[in-house]
Formats: C-alpha cells, sequence, structure tokens
C-alpha cells in the first residue's frame, strides 16, 4: 500500500508533495476533511514504533493547551491525534512497509527514493 497523509492547506505539505512526485498508485488522504481513523493511527503506530513519533510538539496547540507542560504516555500521543488533526506530524507517507514521518530534508528525500522505487 502507498498512502500519504497531509494537509491541503499547509504550503509545506504541499512542497513535498512537489517534492516526491507521488504516482497516480499512491492513496491521498487529506486529513483535515478525512480524519484519520484509530486503526490507521495504530497501523502508522506499528511502522514507526511508537505514538510520539508521530505526534507534532510544534502544532500550536499543544503549547496552548498546556501539553508542552506534561508528562504525556503513548496513550494519551495516540488520544489527541485522534482528536484534532494538527497532532499528527505531517506529512506521513508510508510505502509498503516503510513510514516517513515529517518534514525534515532527509526523511522526504528517503521517502521520494522508496516512493520512486515502486
Amino acid at each position: 500500500m502507498q498512502k500519504i497523509y497531509h494537509l491541503a492547506s499547509c504550503s509545506t505539505n504541499q512542497r513535498i508533495l512537489g517534492e516526491v512526485k507521488p504516482g497516480k498508485k499512491v492513496v491521498m488522504q487529506e486529513i483535515k476533511t478525512e480524519p484519520i481513523t484509530a486503526a490507521q493511527i495504530d497501523e502508522m503506530k506499528k511502522l514507526a514504533g511508537s505514538y510520539e513519533a508521530l505526534f507534532s510538539k510544534i502544532a500550536l496547540k499543544y503549547r496552548s493547551m498546556g501539553l508542552n507542560q506534561m508528562q504525556l504516555t503513548e496513550k494519551d500521543y495516540r488520544k489527541y491525534i485522534l482528536e484534532e488533526y494538527t497532532f499528527l506530524k505531517r506529512p506521513v507517507i508510508i510505502n509498503d512497509n516503510e513510514i516517513f514521518i515529517g518534514n525534515a530534508p532527509k526523511v522526504v528525500e528517503a521517502a521520494r527514493i522508496s516512493l520512486q522505487k515502486k
């Protein structure tokens, strides 16, 4: 399965999509209009190793909700990602059993290479 979870209104996500050039076989899910499900986040966690790896600590709500002052558990990270789409570190690119999370240049380049192999 090739899938990308992204936010259409995010210019960084749009730039990255332009760089990785997903083909027609890649399923695109815009997380604001089509929220991620519990099953989807659990599948991402299996590939990523933790919910924390999927959680964006730079989301504006992270500080405004005081989460930066709390000791969050894996259960908390999962709950907040499911409740608020902005907590998902974006984009999340899945290529079969590989997962690429976020917008770090090395991650984006690895995702681009992985998607082009298929």
